[in-house]
């Protein structure tokens, strides 16, 4: 079993240096604002550094006359850029009062003159914030000296906007920072569900990282990424847009919608079916239909209709009527949705009775930047029966598991990140998902055994008897749940928060009396 342990730091990388520049914005601007600002000249540097490279290219081939036309840049996934969009532009004028107005004037034309950029950058969010003018160009400079071609093996511009997603997810804190999925868990599901070729659909895609995830994974195991299709949707209008810009800074064309739209009131893909389903909806969402909305929609056809006081069960529905027969999926919830009572009760019954729950992951606390509570990973499966399957020209030859459900505990797994945080490291996820991959083969008695505190595959008879309850502690067996705590190390742990939220404490006390003394005050 995989033990908490602190994960060492480096020297300041390039992604900190920048973020420290950038954080300089913070007082006059809110992180839920500024991560637009900061992003969006992110990718304005790299789409101008790609450009200006591509431009060299033409010179270089002869082809001067081409070097204004678009198509000649659209062919080599390069977007064209006007002259007043480029990043030599904005950095001659970075000092002049009028920047903010240039900076929107270059993302609006950009995404005027790429149709692939639509709808992908903010709207006149510089001109409306006010930002100081100094610091904004402060900000340029710093931007100004990234190499984001020096080695694009590395992706460097990826890793910046990644570093950036996870920096902010955690200054926004509870409550906020939805739009992002920690990327341990993201490489998880991708490694459990094996997204190598077809069509991959999230439902509720935050900005993107389960997509940039996939295509990883694809890389990663040597797979084709131009066997991948993409589809999505998300809620929020700013989310969506980072989603879109996320996904050009790589290079990634897909579908997300024509605009930000409700996945359950404006279904954008209403006769899809996905290979892969890939999600991490808002947990224990509220009020998410009226009482007399949705009723007889042909998601829940067959199921009870999912109650208005949660959505956890509405997305589970959603998710399996866009599977396809063959269809996987792997979904992270609340616990609370492995035991309710009453509708929810009812609909996993059917599921289960489907037999459409493959596994049951419960993983550790403190993984996500919006809440502390541990929370499980679903894998659904439309075709649990034996067969044959190419994946990624390896074959495998799949068990039938009809009526069996693999639990595992992750709750103690882990290793300590930015400061409370726990990821899963990635020895630990391969060792998951071998895990799973073992129970699925033919030879399953030779490679896989259910171990005390870690791993249990219940029959159809065991989940029957425990009234179809997916509480994987209801299965697995414990032997003594305080014996392996090292109580030493959880002391550090509480040690480090009181830390942390001190720090924190500190910081907002030196701000507001910063606040007070610009009004003429001392405290």
């Amino acid at each position: 079993m995989a033990k908490i342990q602190a994960v060492k730091k480096n020297a300041k990388s390039i992604e900190e240096t920048l973020w420290d520049s950038a954080d300089k914005l913070r007082g006059s601007v809110e992180p839920s604002e500024y991560k637009h600002v900061v992003l969006a000249l992110i990718f304005l540097k790299f789409a101008s550094d790609r450009f200006e490279h591509r431009r060299g290219e033409l010179i270089d081939e002869g082809k001067e006359k081409y070097i204004d036309m678009v198509e000649f840049y659209a062919m080599k996934n390069v977007f064209f850029l006007p002259e007043e969009s480029r990043w030599s532009y904005l950095v001659k004028n970075a000092k002049q009062n009028d920047i903010a107005v240039k900076i929107d004037t270059a993302l609006h034309t950009a995404e005027k003159t790429n149709k692939a950029l639509q709808g992908a950058l903010p709207d006149n969010y510089f001109s409306r914030l006010n930002l100081d003018v100094s610091k904004l160009a402060a900000l340029l400079d710093t931007i100004n000296n990234i190499h984001t071609l020096k080695d694009e093996e590395q992706d460097i511009i990826g890793r910046i906007y990644e570093y950036f997603l996870r920096k902010f997810a955690i200054k926004e804190g509870k409550g906020k920072g939805e739009f992002y999925t920690p990327k341990s868990i993201v490489n998880l599901i991708a490694e459990m569900i094996e997204p190598y070729q077809g069509i991959i659909y999230d439902p509720c895609c935050g900005s993107g990282g389960m997509f940039v995830q996939s295509l990883k994974f694809v890389e990663a195991h040597r797979g084709n990424t131009k066997n991948i299709s993409i589809y999505g949707q998300e809620y929020t209008n700013t989310t969506y847009k980072l989603a879109k810009m996320n996904l050009a800074i790589r290079g990634i064309s897909g579908n997300l919608g024509e605009v930000a739209a409700d996945t359950f009131s404006r279904d954008q893909h209403p006769d899809l079916k996905a290979d892969y389903i890939m999600a991490n909806p808002p947990f224990n969402l509220k009020d998410w239909r009226a009482a007399d909305e949705l009723t007889g929609d042909a998601r829940w056809a067959g199921y009870d209709v999912p109650p208005v006081s949660n959505a956890n069960y509405g997305w589970i529905l959603h998710m399996v009527s866009k599977l396809s027969d063959n269809g996987v999926a792997g979904f992270i919830l609340a616990n609370g949705a492995l035991s309710g009572g009453g509708e929810e009760y009812k609909i996993r019954r059917k599921m289960i009775e489907n037999d459409l729950v493959e596994a049951i992951i419960v993983l550790p606390r403190n993984m996500f930047y919006t809440t502390d509570i541990s929370v499980t990973l679903w894998i659904l499966n439309k075709n649990k029966k034996a067969r044959t399957a190419k994946l990624n020209g390896v074959t495998k030859n799949y068990r039938d598991r009809s009526g069996e459900i693999l639990f595992v505990d992750l709750r103690r797994w882990g290793s300590e990140y930015e400061k409370m945080f726990i990821h899963l490291m990635p020895e630990d996820i391969g060792k998951v998902a071998l895990n799973l991959h073992n129970w699925q083969q033919v030879d399953c008695d030779k490679t896989y055994k259910n171990i005390p505190e870690y791993c249990y595959a219940a029959t159809a008879d065991e989940i029957k008897a425990n009234d179809f309850s997916l509480v994987p502690s209801k299965y697995i067996e414990f032997v003594d749940r305080d014996s392996g705590i090292d109580f030493d190390i959880e002391m550090k742990r509480i040690q480090q928060t009181f830390k942390a939220i001190l720090v924190e404490e500190a910081e907002s006390q030196s701000e507001l009396k910063k606040a007070f003394k610009g009004l003429g005050y001392e405290i």
